[in-house]
């Protein structure tokens, strides 16, 4: 089978499509012949050997995938062959044409979700029910503003909070970013290169502030989090790409929340919480993954470089 490749850390470019042998599953593992692979920041990060700078090289990058089971081990109960399925984690990386799994890295895809969405779960869902309801314990009628919203997470994160009765205030920096997120249930959204857009925010709250914040990037916004929180209000940090100031006093007259958050430190039973959520919302259609665009394989390279660009909506996605 064909699988991207890493032999060495370092830029996109280091990646290459090879022919490598198919896999076996052992007892409790399954196949899945993957039919999408989702592209996340994450694997960026860790290509660049940002992240994961122990990993053993070479490798095959790819955390998130959908398709179709096509061997099972002999000890797999809750899967079988044919079953179409979305991939959360893997023992080999989704790069690939097909990829093995544990038993429960895989996950049921209902019939009327592509695979292309299926690929669009994993990371993007996890970290936004991660952020929301494991670190800042949100509840229903509490109001988030979710940063770059039409971003990946951003727009996981519109839904779900949507799905759970909160007030949602996002933000885009296009016109056509922020039709997204209003289309995807946001009740109001602001243009975050505006000068001065999260001043906004108190008059869309009668003047308490936001609950919840979910903060992309840090660096840039975090001191102007603050300001932003009602008392108690809570900034869960996903995302950040630098060092940043910030007055503490800000934080202490609101009796306010700084809370960090990666998916990796999610433990089994907060991984099958989230995954339920997310066939349930699958399900009953109040999750509807956004996929913006979809590439060949072998440009895993350019969909790394087109992920971290700013303009780009909703999810990338790969196609073996």
């Amino acid at each position: 089978m064909k699988a991207i490749r890493v032999h060495t850390f370092g830029e996109p470019e280091v990646m290459g499509l090879e022919d490598v042998p198919g896999l076996t599953p052992g007892p409790a593992e399954v196949v899945v012949r993957l039919h999408a692979v989702g592209v996340n920041p994450v694997d960026t990060y860790i290509r660049s050997g940002l992240y994961r700078p122990d990993l053993k090289l070479p490798y095959t990058p790819g955390l998130d995938g959908a398709g179709v089971i096509s061997a099972v081990g002999s000890a797999v109960k809750h899967r079988q062959v044919g079953q179409r399925v979305y991939v959360a984690w893997s023992l080999s990386g989704t790069y690939a044409e097909e990829v093995v799994c544990r038993e429960f890295q895989t996950h049921p895809l209902p019939e009327g979700i592509s695979f292309g969405q299926g690929a669009a779960i994993g990371v993007p869902y996890g970290a936004a029910y991660r952020a929301l309801f494991q670190r800042a314990h949100a509840v229903a009628g509490e109001t988030v503003l979710v940063h770059g919203a039409s971003g990946g997470v951003g727009l996981a994160a519109v839904q779900l909070a949507g799905a759970a009765g909160l007030r949602v205030i996002g933000t885009a920096g296009t016109d056509e970013g922020s039709a997204l997120v209003a289309a995807q249930g946001a009740q109001h959204v602001l243009n975050h290169r505006s000068a001065g857009y999260l001043d906004r925010v108190r008059e869309l709250t009668c003047g308490q502030g936001v609950d919840v914040i979910l903060e992309m990037l840090a660096n840039v916004n975090l001191d102007r989090d603050l300001g932003a929180l009602a008392i108690g209000g809570r900034v869960v940090v996903i995302g950040s790409r630098g060092r940043v100031e910030i007055d503490p006093r800000t934080a202490m007259g609101r009796e306010a929340a700084i809370l960090g958050m990666t998916l990796f430190n999610a433990g089994e039973r907060e991984l099958a919480s989230m995954h339920a959520a997310f066939g349930a919302g699958l399900e009953n259609g109040t999750l509807r993954p956004v996929v913006s665009r979809e590439m060949p394989l072998a440009e895993a390279a350019a969909a790394h470089h087109a992920v971290l660009e700013a303009s780009t909506f909703g999810k990338i996605v790969l196609l073996p």
